[in-house]
């Protein structure tokens, strides 16, 4: 359903294991990302309105995510961690060229928000299916959804925004890219990493 061309390797999970303070540091700053992301595509492209419709509700509900994950912190007797780069983003960044037309940018942001969403749901699949500890297991498979109802929110404005077949292209040429960056991930415990 994801479409992605590498699974993450499930041995990822047993390096989440020995630090799951990390993994929802590591979280709860995606969870704000997301966030961002969405406010940002609000800002720049206001004139969607559709787009900003979808966006003001992801903000509430990106939000509310982070909340969970980092009550989660609170109440493990930890505080949120330092903002850290996220590795797979900054390479994933590198795949369209910069400029283009307004729509061309907006095209490969959306682009860009769905592959990102894609590799979450299919990390927090692995983590609600081979996590020992059953309340965060628990907690992964009820966003496994969420995650997934993103992704395909963002595919569907990117094909609607742009031309379907070269969107297509481009959503199939960031697969394989992709596929690549994750070959030198997946040793740490990050959502993304």
């Amino acid at each position: 359903m994801l479409g992605l061309k590498l699974p993450t390797d499930p041995r990822w999970v047993n390096i989440v294991e020995k630090n799951i303070e990390e993994i929802l540091t590591d979280h709860a700053f995606c969870e704000q990302k997301a966030t961002s992301t969405a406010i940002s595509l609000i800002i720049s492209f206001p004139e969607y309105t559709e787009l900003v419709q979808e966006m003001t509700a992801l903000v509430k509900e990106e939000m509310s995510h982070f909340k969970m994950v980092h009550d989660i912190i609170i109440n493990r007797g930890w505080v949120l961690g330092r903002y850290r780069k996220d590795d797979y983003v900054i390479q994933l960044l590198k795949f369209f060229p910069k400029g283009g037309s307004r729509t061309t940018q907006l095209v490969h942001r959306l682009l860009y928000a769905a592959l990102i969403e894609a590799r979450s749901c299919e990390r927090f699949r692995l983590l609600s299916e081979e996590l020992k500890d059953k309340e965060l297991a628990k907690f992964y498979k009820s966003l496994m959804a969420s995650e997934a109802n993103h992704y395909t929110m963002f595919l569907s404005f990117a094909r609607q925004y742009g031309n379907r077949n070269e969107v297509n292209q481009k959503w199939d040429d960031l697969l394989t890219y992709e596929a690549e960056i994750m070959r030198d991930l997946g040793k740490r415990e990050t959502v993304h990493g």
